[in-house]
């Protein structure tokens, strides 16, 4: 039995969720909260959950800060971002502060409990934001980065799981864009994905940089 909590401000949806998700015989909801703040209370004296699904956008402590505050302290607990938000840097803040997983609202329930125990077998939650050959490195605890980079790759790959855009980036790095897109294409060929997201799933699992 999976044990879940959820943290959603958004009362309807958030019953809405934990209706669904008490349909499968595998899963048990054991904790609801209106925000991160509570959520983190209730974690500190209650059974603690196998899978938190944290909502991004919430009141006195956003998504981003509660899968940080969970992962620092419990580290063991993956962490799930379910968010009307599909820009890959919402996804990306998410993973360089904790998440594991992440799924929008409007998402099938069946794909919602696919999903969660994919992140609970694997570790992380990818589907088509995650192909190729970083697949045995998300799926392997200790995996190490096996693909050649030079400096200036990875000094990019690094500056992928931040808020910078490509542009900003080039301007961090004092290359043209057309430069920057050059080492975007070459990893995306190397690391055979298609996404800034699956980029930053590598460089986070690789060791390339760290989460909170």
């Amino acid at each position: 039995m999976i044990k879940i909590a959820i943290a959603d401000d958004h009362t309807i949806l958030r019953k809405g969720v934990v209706e669904i998700l008490s349909k499968f015989d595998d899963f048990s909801v054991i904790m609801e909260a209106n925000n991160g703040k509570e959520l983190i209370a209730k974690l500190k004296v209650g059974t603690l959950p196998d899978v938190c699904i944290v909502d991004i956008n919430m009141p006195e402590m956003n998504g981003y800060d509660t899968a940080s505050e969970i992962r620092k302290n419990w580290p063991d607990i993956k962490i799930f971002a379910l968010s009307m938000y599909d820009t890959e840097l919402n996804i990306i803040k998410m993973l360089r502060n904790g998440a594991n997983g992440y799924v929008l609202k409007d998402s099938d329930p069946e794909d919602l409990k696919v999903a969660i125990n994919k992140v609970v077998k694997d570790g992380f939650y990818h589907s088509d934001l995650v192909t190729g050959r970083m697949l045995s490195i998300l799926h392997d605890p200790n995996g190490k980065m096996n693909i050649e980079m030079n400096d200036r790759e990875l000094t990019f790959l690094g500056l992928c799981c931040t808020e910078l855009t490509y542009k900003e980036i080039a301007d961090q790095m004092f290359l043209s864009p057309r430069t920057i897109d050059g080492y975007r294409e070459s990893l995306f060929k190397k690391l055979n994905i298609t996404t800034r997201t699956g980029l930053a799933m590598y460089a986070i699992k690789a060791g390339v940089v760290s989460v909170k």
